[in-house]
């Protein structure tokens, strides 16, 4: 996999939110797949590099951050729409 590369902080915080309140997301990974799981945590390991925990149909797994292209809670009441990652220029809509 290619070197990590942080998120902007600004973005960061709604993935904070999403674990926080442990949203079902649908999320969009730059490489063009597409899933649906329920966030779980945000872990950061001994060389900087920046996983969110999911969980999918009972089982745990992690996305580097980085991979990220967008992600969309599936509550009607979440705190947050869409919020886009890895654009040219990475916007919030």
């Amino acid at each position: 996999m290619t070197r990590y590369q942080p998120l902007n902080c600004d973005l960061y915080d709604y993935l904070e939110i999403a674990c926080m309140r442990g949203y079902q997301l649908d999320i969009e990974l730059i490489d063009g797949q597409r899933l649906a799981a329920k966030a779980i945590t945000i872990r950061t390991t001994s060389d900087k590099e920046e996983f969110m925990e999911i969980e999918q149909a009972g089982e745990q797994s992690e996305i580097r951050l980085d991979q990220l292209l967008a992600i969309t809670p599936q509550a009607a009441d979440a705190e947050f729409g869409r919020i886009v990652f890895n654009e040219p220029s990475c916007s919030i809509k």
